[in-house]
């Protein structure tokens, strides 16, 4: 199986960017893009040339700019990892939404997919897990505010271990 071709995080963050502006307006153009990544028009348009070399996007000069079948596949796993990983930031390790975003924005290009479905297959399971679930994940959070467990934890742990 061949694997999908890596591209820098610059260039992940354009398809990201076009896929969003496409999925409220239809269409893309190269100026509401420089404005959305804070970039020149020349640094658009170079984006631009690399993802279109590369068959992810539909480039003319001049011209809207429109997601190929794989560019919108490449785009929509950019977004799913920034997903997972700011959820699993919020509701797993209790940082603050604003530094869950940053946070994603770094490492979403980074991760390794395994990983990213770890993480998701992980949030999945302590949302669910009769001797986690959202009590565990709030504890978790009062624990990272006050730097104090429950007083508690150790009856809870001896009822989870006789089930």
């Amino acid at each position: 199986m061949k694997s999908p071709p890596q591209l820098s995080a610059s260039l992940e963050d354009y398809l990201e960017t076009i896929y969003h502006i496409i999925s409220e307006k239809q269409v893309a153009r190269a100026k509401e893009i420089a404005a959305k990544l804070k970039v020149s028009r020349s640094s658009v348009t170079e984006a631009f040339r690399a993802l279109a070399q590369r068959g992810f996007i539909n480039y003319a000069p001049y011209e809207v700019i429109t997601l190929t079948p794989s560019g919108k596949e490449m785009a929509e796993d950019v977004i799913r990892r920034h997903r997972a990983l700011k959820e699993f930031f919020i509701k797993v390790l209790a940082v603050n939404e604003k530094v869950a975003e940053e946070g994603a924005c770094r490492i979403e290009h980074a991760a390794p997919k395994e990983i990213i479905d770890r993480l998701t297959q992980f949030v999945q399971f302590m949302e669910k897990c009769p001797r986690g679930g959202q009590d565990l994940i709030k504890s978790f959070s009062r624990y990272c505010q006050t730097g104090k467990t429950e007083d508690k934890c150790k009856e809870c742990i001896s009822l989870c271990l006789e089930k």
